[in-house]
């Protein structure tokens, strides 16, 4: 058995066609299917189930991927971990957060880490919690800022950093847009726009309405808080975000009235999973930074 076939088995069984998998490995067809061909004759079982250039795995199939997987992924980890020791100082962070992070924090927060080390790279992902805990799970990301996991299927490591406070954000020419606070039944009647389930700060303001045992007319959700904003401005709804940094000409953010609203933003990553120096670098940084800004 070749490394090479299990590469090539990887690709075909991810995209699950012959064609597409050949020019995807720069291969001739012909080529993938001898290989494949060797590939089961030396295991002794048929590992797809073919459909003219379409085929599928079959339970042998999905069997041995999730080791060839595991496999792969451990050849990377080791090339990484000897890539790392012959540059310390370089190396690369894949790093994941929130999208209400990205407008302000991230580039404070990078800004200040790269101060001291200008040559470590980034690789950035913005997206909702479970799909970057998902990444995480899968090996793509080394580090998330998030709100607590409640559930993952690996050992997460949580480390809370900051909180935020959770503001009624309002056009500039509502009713209450001058209110030095807002209790959330002077609204609750009022029409909201609020990002999509799945995403950590809506399970934060729904938690909110739970508690209070209200019910929000929901009429519009986003997946980005700019856009969130936008609604907000053009007067089609009020909403519930911290203070990103978003342009406030056209709207205002007004203190909630009891009981204050506020959510956990931590880091996270799994444990026992290998880390660059890199990695470990700025987790360390991130860690002090927030320490520092608690201290102020």
């Amino acid at each position: 058995m070749e490394w090479q076939q299990l590469e090539y088995f990887q690709t075909l069984a991810h995209l699950q066609h012959v064609t597409r998998a050949a020019e995807y490995l720069s291969i001739s067809q012909p080529a993938l299917s001898r290989s494949i061909a060797r590939l089961e004759e030396e295991l002794g079982v048929p590992l797809f189930n073919r459909q003219g250039r379409t085929i599928v795995l079959n339970r042998y199939g999905q069997l041995f991927l999730k080791r060839v997987n595991r496999i792969l992924m451990e050849f990377d980890v080791g090339k990484r971990e000897l890539h790392d020791m012959v540059n310390p100082e370089h190396g690369e962070v894949a790093l994941g957060f929130l999208h209400t992070l990205g407008t302000s924090l991230i580039p404070d927060l990078l800004g200040a880490f790269r101060v001291h080390s200008p040559a470590i790279r980034f690789q950035l992902t913005q997206n909702h919690s479970y799909s970057l805990l998902e990444q995480m799970n899968a090996a793509k990301l080394d580090l998330c800022l998030v709100a607590e996991p409640t559930e993952t299927k690996v050992p997460i490591q949580w480390k809370p950093l900051w909180s935020e406070e959770i503001f009624v954000i309002l056009p500039t020419n509502h009713r209450l847009a001058h209110a030095q606070s807002i209790s959330m039944e002077e609204i609750a009647d009022e029409p909201f726009i609020f990002l999509k389930k799945g995403y950590a700060l809506r399970e934060t303001t729904d938690g909110l309405f739970r508690q209070l045992g209200m019910n929000p007319k929901v009429t519009f959700e986003g997946e980005e808080v700019s856009t969130v904003a936008g609604l907000v401005a053009a007067g089609l709804g009020l909403s519930l975000l911290p203070d990103v940094g978003l342009d406030k000409s056209k709207i205002v953010y007004i203190p909630i009235r009891q009981p204050k609203c506020r959510r956990v933003i931590g880091i996270a990553f799994v444990e026992d999973r290998y880390l660059s120096p890199a990695a470990l670098r700025f987790k360390q940084f991130v860690i002090n930074y927030f320490g520092r800004m608690e201290s102020i």
